[in-house]
């Protein structure tokens, strides 16, 4: 398990040297933090190793980890015009608050920049990811308890 305290610090670091990710490995664990859109700092890939492979150690394939994830919402999903919401972390997706439920939202639904259109569970904190754009949810692309990678499309938004 990775010690907080040198998460905390590894991220200073990254903010204090305007860095924009980190890359750490030795012979028990492996840390890749990233920062987002945003200047956030994000977790990507913490793994503990215990005799795996390097080239697979983050459990990213390396074709994957060489394509840079989408911009969250900035970019154009397709030829229909809709927007996606991108997955910010690295986490297990849920479409409710809990399992007895409703989902936040289905397709059809209307939502605004603040709308919580569902929970991404990371490191055992439970983060309400939110629209941030305006319009009506037209695929919901990611099933109910799948891991999402940073920048994994989530949803598609027909925009209003």
């Amino acid at each position: 398990m990775i010690d907080i305290r040198k998460l905390k610090e590894l991220v200073k670091l990254m903010v204090e040297n305007d860095l924009s990710e980190l890359d750490l490995r030795d012979k028990e664990e492996t840390v890749l933090i990233k920062r987002g859109a945003h200047g956030v700092p994000v977790v990507a890939s913490p793994v503990v190793q215990m005799g795996a492979a390097p080239a697979v150690a983050n459990g990213t394939p390396p074709e994957a980890a060489e394509t840079p994830p989408a911009q969250s919402g900035a970019e154009d999903a397709g030829d229909d015009g809709l927007v996606s919401i991108d997955s910010p972390m690295v986490g297990t997706f849920y479409t409710s608050p809990n399992p007895d439920a409703e989902p936040f939202v289905k397709v059809g639904d209307q939502v605004t920049p603040d709308t919580v259109v569902c929970i991404i569970e990371a490191m055992k904190v439970f983060n309400e990811i939110k629209a941030e754009c305006s319009g009506t949810i037209a695929k919901v692309l990611v099933n109910n308890g799948e891991s999402v990678e940073f920048g994994q499309k989530l949803f598609l938004v027909k925009p209003s």
